[in-house]
């Protein structure tokens, strides 16, 4: 097998064998009688031995000549997200496959290719060179490939016009998008379109529903918790007991603002999740699925986690980092977190809604207004904020965030560079490195996020009335890369009170306080 991690046959069999859900996404199996390939997951016959093989990535089994089953939807699977501190190569060419799969990163116009390869501050044949030796395939086969999966899930679970899925899967035309689909699947686009399909198209919401596959261990009911315990009326509906999440969202791309709804449930025995979009939404489907698989932390994978926290954090592989649908959302509410409880920064996040939330009719119960947008907060005088409670300090930072955003210099989003963003985060007034690591770790989706001056963590790992408690955090951290955002998680999760699930609240916040000469900006419970 090509790729950066060889695979071992025999034991990808195995895994095929029990229909292993733990695998999902991390190989697929080409069946040479068939000429199809399929999820670990599917439930048609174990193929034989001899006619397996096995492959890291949907782009190898379709360059080998393999179209995906029609059963298991290889288009549902986990995407694979390995992390190396090592290889740089191996991080290369896995930087530039992450950046390809989050939509909201790629450039306005112009081709893929050359962008990337700036962004990445390589050449464009070095990528392929690196990208070919590491995945097997070049980027251009991955980016098709991701096209294709993303346009079969739309035409198998929507009933969008082929002309819309086409746009939306990043094809320029629908003639090249037909010929793709003639050339990869033999199949014309419309074979697609499944009957009766649950949830396709709801007559009285006008919403489309999709299915999202995730990786067991999963403790669903631990991020729906996280959720609940912040949510925010006419803004987010959260139900511990049904595990549902629901919410409002406005999405800015290509000069156009969409706004909707959308809605979550988990379906933990079939290791996946339903998501019901509205139609306010569908022009951005696939951005709202990509926030979705980040908000949820889908793609993680629990084994690769484990290898390295299990010693420290055993039973806990289940957890996951709650992320965030909308980065500037979450950057203003880190802002009103600092030095106060979680019940304190949802009051002030409450009382921001209330007054600069733009209303929005939906049909759930419960949303009816969209979270303040940058321009709204840019232009908001510093006293509108005042008046809410919010102090000068974190009027400036919010100001400061709204007017970044807004401009589009910031960018707080799964597809933007880490490091990068992190110093500009930091060179906000009122912005620290607590806050700007937080940012970092939900609305980045960066996983060796640290916030080592949060005062939560430092209780729960007994470092609370250490001399330096940050900087001694901050050692302990190094054996947990590159996953410290997920030894975060893991810690809170250790101090913290078990969420009730007899209601759709959560529990009430921490009543840890910051040490205000030590701390300007930290929190003690997030």
């Amino acid at each position: 097998m090509t790729g950066p991690e060889p695979l071992h046959p025999d034991a990808c069999y195995l895994a095929l064998q029990a229909h292993d859900a733990r695998f999902d996404g991390r190989f697929f199996t080409g069946v040479t009688s068939t000429g199809i390939y399929c999820r670990p997951v599917c439930r048609v016959r174990t193929p034989r031995r001899e006619n397996c093989r096995f492959f890291g990535h949907a782009a190898q089994a379709e360059q080998a000549g393999f179209r995906p089953c029609l059963r298991c939807r290889p288009e549902l699977a986990p995407r694979s997200l390995a992390w190396s501190a090592q290889d740089a190569s191996a991080i290369l060419a896995r930087e530039a496959a992450r950046l390809i799969d989050e939509p909201e990163a790629w450039p306005a116009d112009g081709p893929l290719l050359p962008w990337l390869s700036a962004r990445l501050g390589v050449s464009d044949r070095h990528l392929r060179r690196v990208f070919q030796d590491q995945l097997g395939v070049s980027p251009l086969q991955y980016l098709q490939t991701r096209r294709l999966l993303t346009a079969k899930q739309l035409l198998a679970d929507t009933r969008l016009p082929i002309t819309d899925v086409a746009q939306l899967s990043g094809f320029a035309s629908l003639r090249r998008f037909n010929a793709a689909f003639a050339a990869h699947y033999a199949l014309n686009p419309s074979a697609l379109r499944r009957e009766g399909v649950e949830g396709a198209t709801d007559r009285t919401t006008n919403a489309a529903a999709v299915r999202l596959g995730l990786r067991p261990p999963f403790d669903h009911r631990a991020l729906i918790g996280f959720f609940a315990q912040r949510q925010l009326t006419d803004v987010e509906s959260v139900d511990v007991t049904a595990a549902t999440l629901a919410r409002t969202l406005a999405i800015e791309t290509a000069g156009r603002r969409h706004t909707g709804w959308l809605r979550v449930c988990f379906e933990p025995d079939r290791s996946q999740v339903r998501l019901e979009v509205g139609e306010g939404l569908l022009a951005v489907l696939p951005t709202v699925i990509a926030r979705v698989r980040a908000a949820l932390d889908l793609d993680a994978d629990p084994q690769a986690i484990a290898a390295v926290l299990g010693r420290a954090f055993p039973g806990q592989d289940g957890l996951r980092v709650p992320g965030s649908f909308c980065g500037f959302e979450l950057a203003v509410r880190a802002v009103l977190g600092q030095q106060v409880t979680v019940a304190a920064a949802r009051t002030l996040a409450q009382r921001l809604v209330e007054r600069f939330g733009e209303p929005l009719a939906t049909p759930v119960a419960g949303l009816a207004r969209l979270f303040p947008s940058p321009a709204a907060l840019a232009d908001t005088p510093a006293s509108g904020l005042g008046e809410l409670g919010i102090v000068r300090q974190r009027q400036a930072a919010i100001q400061a965030l709204a007017r970044a955003v807004a401009s589009g210099e910031l960018a707080l989003n799964g597809g933007a560079d880490a490091p990068t963003t992190l110093v500009q985060l930091r060179a906000l007034p009122g912005i620290g490195e607590w806050t700007a690591q937080y940012v970092a770790m939900r609305a980045l989706r960066w996983p060796d996020a640290f916030p080592a001056a949060d005062v939560a963590l430092h209780q729960a790992l007994g470092l609370r009335h250490a001399p330096q408690p940050a900087r001694a955090a901050a050692e302990l951290a190094q054996a947990w890369r590159p996953w410290r955002s997920y030894a975060v998680v893991r810690a809170w999760a250790r101090a913290a009170p078990t969420p009730s699930p007899s209601n759709g609240v959560g529990q009430p916040g921490h009543t840890h306080r910051t040490d205000r000469a030590r701390h300007t900006d930290s929190q003690a419970s997030l």
